[in-house]
């Protein structure tokens, strides 16, 4: 905020605007809210927020994790295997009936959520992921993919599910499913799908933000303004 054109004010405001309206905003609806007359300066300011929405030195995922991996954005290639021309996009989130944090009717309730996007399928990103977002020792569930392998030999308690083909095949990892197809409408709903590689870390920054703090509306505010206070100046191009 140091150094900018706007006042202290309005980005308190657009701090605001960001936390606390449930299904997020665009840069158009940020634009008009904020009373601004250039698209980009509201584009602007609402990526170097969401860039800042990650607390530094975040507690790691525990006890029981389910890990997994999709793509985002791009054409639909009409071609095999992991890739083609999206995006991927590696995720994990909490799954463990010890969570207090989750809500108490649920089956198996659900807690934190990681997202990350990563150049590609292999060991270094997708394990490297992992070791890096959820404590040694707590259960992991993945699917067969060759790049979850070194988590056997990375002090976690791994467990591989094949996933089965036809309509009789049993569904696995459902929790990490629900929340890529959570992201992935909540991406096409309020930003209609128009997001380019560059910026998506950043809208994924705000989707954990949101999601991890869905039982806690109350402090979001607060808690953006200090992330914010604590992140570095940042320069993005358009």
């Amino acid at each position: 905020m140091h150094g900018t054109r706007q006042d202290l004010l309005t980005w308190f405001h657009a701090a605001y605007l960001v936390s606390t309206f449930t299904p997020g905003i665009s840069a158009l609806q940020f634009q008009r809210q904020l009373g601004l007359t250039r698209y980009e300066t509201a584009f602007q300011m609402l990526h170097k927020i969401r860039s800042s929405l990650v607390t530094p030195g975040r507690e790691l995922l525990r006890c029981e994790v389910e890990v997994d991996e999709t793509f985002i954005g791009g054409k639909d290639p009409d071609r095999g295997g992991r890739g083609g021309d999206k995006v991927i996009v590696v995720g994990a989130v909490e799954v463990s009936n010890s969570l207090t944090r989750a809500k108490p009717q649920a089956r198996q309730p659900v807690g934190r959520v990681r997202l990350r996007v990563v150049a590609d399928a292999s060991a270094d990103s997708l394990a490297g992921f992992v070791e890096s977002e959820v404590e040694t020792d707590a259960i992991v569930h993945t699917d067969g993919w060759d790049g979850y392998r070194r988590l056997n030999h990375s002090g976690y308690r791994h467990r591989r599910v094949v996933q089965g083909k036809g309509r009789t095949a049993k569904p696995v990892l459902p929790h990490i499913h629900r929340v890529f197809s959570n992201l992935k409408l909540w991406l096409k709903g309020t930003h209609h799908g128009r997001i380019e590689s560059y910026y998506l870390q950043a809208y994924l920054n705000e989707y954990e933000f949101r999601f991890n703090r869905r039982f806690w509306r109350g402090p979001a505010f607060l808690r953006a303004l200090m992330l914010m206070i604590a992140t570095p100046p940042q320069n993005h191009k358009m």
